[in-house]
């Protein structure tokens, strides 16, 4: 990477030339509106002059500003977009505290706000001390935070690649540091972030987050191996220039069109790889390296054909990466051989492709369309995939005790979003609460319509199943297979997506209106006949809720346009306001906590042992407490009556429970007693 300084003009002022530096930024990447990046920089450089003013001091090694261009420059050669470009500008200045969130919104917008909020989120890594065990000692806010940031960074990739062109900035800045600080900095990046840029497939980064690490946790040995190298560098930049140009003869003479250029090993994965396996630098064969670049995955081959030919191979020392990739999707083929002099030397052989990947990772595919918002597009589910995947995998290997790779995986219902994989290994995005049903119908509406059935993690599940994080999902579908009018019940759970219930509405609309009135009707009469509720007069009830008549609302029932528990609200206000019966408040669900619903339950079923505890547990799983409760057993008939006497808050929990008793094994029926008046 190259210094900001090193490479701009200044103003006389001490601001960056900014035509000069945006020329720069574009020959990486193509930049969509220069003036408000422009606007970008100028903030950021008036509120460090603003300050400074402030403090009377000044100290160049620790420009929030200069680390903003740094920092921008790192992402444009990612190809990172030009929101995430003036995110990297603004960082370092609001999370120093010196600019206001809330004034980035207003003035650069939700987007930019938000994504520049997640980058904020990561922070609470940096709190993590990954080199104590302990973790499970830290507070469960700072639980919390890890978990947030780590879902911000499934969410939006840029989150993960600014924070890591932030902590490349940070340990860049150290060299002048104390010894405590260069040691604290290295220790998170080699911990936390060298591992990560390796997981998301981006060496560019990799390699200098670990040597640089390297050079402040093990001087001593990082001294040892740069000397090594160094005194080796004329001869082995001569060797290079030698195996380049005869590599260039050959492929020239088989009609391989290929860029050849040579590379230095960083000193870490040297140094690595002499632990590893227990080797001597004399033996590290790819500290000479040449790395051949090819149009096609067939070029790799007849290229190494080539290699092999003209040099003696190395036995052992060949890998096919190509065919069978690293676990962060690295590939390349490396060979080693016995070069001219009787030197040995690596080569590797890939496609332009493959070293995009390899340099860049998600960045190389992870293409964000400028100026563009639009929440429902969905390409690029084989690198959602690999990037999701990959953020777990690196979670893992952090070292955090506790399970929180579990907590992320399997509690997400206090986010906004959980991330599944369907059977092919692409991504789905849906919202906290989703069902298999409403997989289904994110697929494909008619996918969703003949939905019969659902697996998840190779295991059958009943399609109201509610879906978590990492879970893989098989819809099972039948062509004879239609909606079934129960999805539309809320209280079953089925359908909890605002798409696959404006779905099944649609669906239920192109149906027959008399099969719809008639079925409304039905699915009414029955709850309020379950929920013992009395004199309603439909027509009421319509007008109440803006329907034309009675089968209007039927109609409506009968659809799903009108939920079911909006109509019963409706005839117990006007039940209330008739009778004035004070057993109920006059409002409806967002009412006061001190509106509460006394009911006696009457059930009817086959006795067997343990029936009442079963039917405790389902009211208290559904929050209903049990105030009273009389059983008769008739041991002729083998059954047996219960009265329950119970409190509640809602008639949607009411409902809910109802139905799940009616489908405990032995009962034959649950319902509200008949006898109470609302």
């Amino acid at each position: 990477m190259v210094q900001v300084r090193e490479e701009y003009s200044f103003n006389p002022d001490g601001s960056v030339n900014f035509e000069q530096w945006i020329a720069r930024l574009e020959t990486y990447v193509g930049l969509n509106d220069h003036d408000e990046l422009r606007r970008a920089c100028d903030l950021s450089w008036d509120v460090e002059q603003k300050a400074v003013a402030a403090s009377n001091v000044w100290s160049p090694g620790v420009s929030s500003y200069r680390t903003g261009l740094e920092m921008a420059e790192i992402l444009a050669q990612l190809h990172l977009d030009t929101e995430a470009i003036i995110v990297a500008v603004l960082y370092r200045p609001v999370r120093e505290s010196r600019l206001p969130l809330e004034q980035v919104h207003n003035e650069f917008g939700v987007n930019i706000a938000r994504l520049l909020e997640g980058v904020l989120r990561m922070a609470a890594i940096n709190e993590t001390d990954t080199s104590k065990t302990h973790v499970l000692g830290q507070s469960q806010d700072q639980m919390e935070n890890v978990r947030k940031m780590l879902l911000a960074m499934v969410d939006d990739v840029r989150v993960a690649l600014i924070k890591l062109a932030e902590r490349t900035c940070a340990i860049r800045a150290v060299k002048n540091a104390s010894e405590e600080k260069r040691r604290r900095v290295a220790r998170e990046v080699f911990d936390i972030y060298a591992p990560l840029a390796h997981r998301l497939g981006i060496g560019q980064l990799k390699w200098e987050l670990e040597d640089l690490s390297f050079r402040y946790l093990q001087p001593d040995n990082y001294k040892r191996i740069a000397s090594l190298i160094d005194e080796r560098r004329v001869d082995r930049e001569r060797f290079i220039t030698e195996v380049t140009e005869e590599l260039r003869r050959q492929f020239n003479r088989a009609g391989i069109d290929a860029e050849i250029n040579g590379r230095a090993k960083s000193i870490y994965s040297i140094w690595r790889k002499m632990q590893r396996k227990q080797l001597d630098f004399s033996q590290i064969y790819d500290i000479r390296a040449v790395r051949v670049l090819v149009p096609e995955a067939r070029d790799c081959y007849a290229a190494l054909g080539i290699v092999h030919n003209i040099w003696r191979v190395i036995p052992n020392e060949f890998d096919d990466y190509i065919a069978n990739p690293k676990e962060n999707g690295y590939q390349s083929l490396h060979t080693a051989v016995i070069g001219p002099h009787n030197k040995v030397f690596e080569i590797q052989i890939r496609t332009y492709v493959m070293d995009d990947d390899a340099e860049l990772g998600v960045c190389a595919h992870w293409r964000y369309k400028e100026g563009i918002v639009d929440p429902d597009y969905k390409d690029g589910f084989e690198e959602k995939i690999e990037w999701l995947r990959q953020v777990l995998a690196w979670h893992d290997e952090m070292g955090m005790v506790g399970g929180l790779a579990e907590q992320l995986r399997s509690d997400a219902r206090a986010e906004d979003r959980i991330y599944v994989f369907t059977p092919e290994g692409h991504v789905v995005d849906l919202m906290a609460g989703a069902t298999p049903l409403d997989f289904a119908y994110y697929v494909h509406t008619e996918v969703g319509h003949h939905c019969s059935g659902a697996r998840v993690n190779e295991k059958i599940v009943p399609l109201n199943y509610r879906l978590k994080t990492g879970d893989r999902v098989e819809v099972l579908s039948s062509e004879l297979n239609v909606p079934s009018r129960e999805w539309l019940k809320p209280h079953l759970g089925y359908a909890n997506t605002p798409r696959s219930r404006a779905k099944l509405v649609q669906w239920f609309k192109a149906q027959d209106k008399d099969h719809n009135i008639s079925y409304g009707k039905e699915w009414l009469e029955t709850e309020f006949k379950r929920l013992a509720m009395r004199d309603v007069s439909y027509e009421e009830i319509a007008k109440k809720l803006g329907c034309k008549n009675q089968d209007s609302l039927f109609i409506s029932v009968g659809t799903g346009a009108i939920d079911v528990n909006e109509v019963i609200d409706a005839a117990r206000q006007l039940i209330v306001s008739k009778t004035h019966k004070d057993l109920f408040d006059d409002q409806n669900e967002s009412a006061s906590s001190g509106s509460l619903i006394t009911a006696t339950i009457v059930i009817l079923a086959s006795d067997r042992a343990g029936l009442l505890r079963d039917i405790t547990t389902i009211l208290a799983n559904e929050g209903i407490y049990v105030l009273g409760i009389n059983t008769r057993s008739d041991k002729r008939a083998a059954t047996a009556s219960m009265q329950l006497e119970i409190e509640t808050d809602s008639f949607n929990r009411l409902a809910r429970a109802l139905d799940r008793l009616n489908d405990l094994d032995s009962v034959i029926e649950a319902s509200r007693q008949e006898d109470q008046s609302i």
